[in-house]
């Protein structure tokens, strides 16, 4: 008869419940993991497997009853690395939803807007249509793998229990959001610029000829002139796409500033 001890017990519960509780933060933040169309019970049955496969890999940490007071501080340290992970390349997919919304802006079609579950809240059409483009592209890199990758590689670098987060890595969080703007701009610039020498033209036809409806000629100029850059600039967007995915990919531990106890 096998007989298990108490402290065997605590060792085999803590050596699932940590890394358990950094995988789930990781897939409620990360995408493709965190899209509101993936029910929770799949996300949840998917990081229990994870799990499974992660845990006879993982190195050694100390063993922490999970139900302490220090145990669940530990939960709660993994739980918010793994959100950290998962946030971090949400910036990515932000970029893209940024360089969306300003170029519906520009071409006049801020109004064409639908409901995004992911969101929560009303999303331009072209906002979207650059979101499942960069999901593709996400996809086509085998992106939903390297992210598990680094999140395996991240027990290695992060050890549970084996350190302490400075208040760096939350400045370094609240800086990186400038890559939204600055990437984002950078997206959408194309069209951007072609709207604002559409938008000078207009302006300079609208003095030759005062009597010229501006409303007539310029909505559909614009939207003409927007699609037609949006198309030619579609075949050059793989690759900034992918650098920003990859940015991403090296920033889900770059920020973290740790303290080796």
């Amino acid at each position: 008869m096998i007989e298990l001890t108490s402290a065997q017990l605590d060792a085999w519960i803590a050596a699932f419940f940590y890394p358990l509780a950094r995988i789930l933060g990781l897939l409620a933040t990360a995408p493709p993991f965190s899209n509101a169309a993936m029910p929770v019970r799949i996300r949840l049955a998917l990081g229990l497997a994870i799990t499974l496969a992660l845990a006879p890999a993982l190195p050694n940490f100390p063993t922490i009853v999970p139900g302490s007071g220090a145990g669940l501080m530990l939960l709660a340290q993994q739980m918010l690395i793994g959100l950290t992970m998962g946030f971090a390349m949400r910036l990515a997919v932000a970029v893209v939803d940024f360089a969306g919304e300003a170029i519906s802006l520009q071409m006049g079609l801020g109004f064409a807007t639908f409901y995004d579950p992911d969101n929560t809240s009303q999303t331009p059409v072209v906002s979207e249509f650059l979101s499942l483009l960069a999901l593709l592209i996400l996809f086509s890199i085998n992106g939903h793998l390297m992210i598990l990758a680094t999140l395996a590689q991240s027990f290695y670098a992060l050890p549970v229990g084996g350190i302490s987060l400075g208040a760096g890595t939350w400045s370094n969080m609240a800086h990186a959001g400038g890559i939204i703007f600055a990437t984002g701009l950078l997206l959408a610039l194309p069209v951007v610029c072609a709207m604002l020498i559409t938008n000078i033209a207009l302006g300079v036809l609208t003095r030759a000829a005062p009597q010229l409806n501006l409303f007539a000629v310029g909505f559909p100029l614009t939207l003409i002139g927007g699609f037609v850059v949006l198309i030619l600039s579609l075949g050059y967007l793989a690759t900034p796409i992918t650098q920003v995915f990859e940015h991403g990919l090296q920033s889900m531990l770059g920020h973290f500033i740790v303290d080796r106890r």
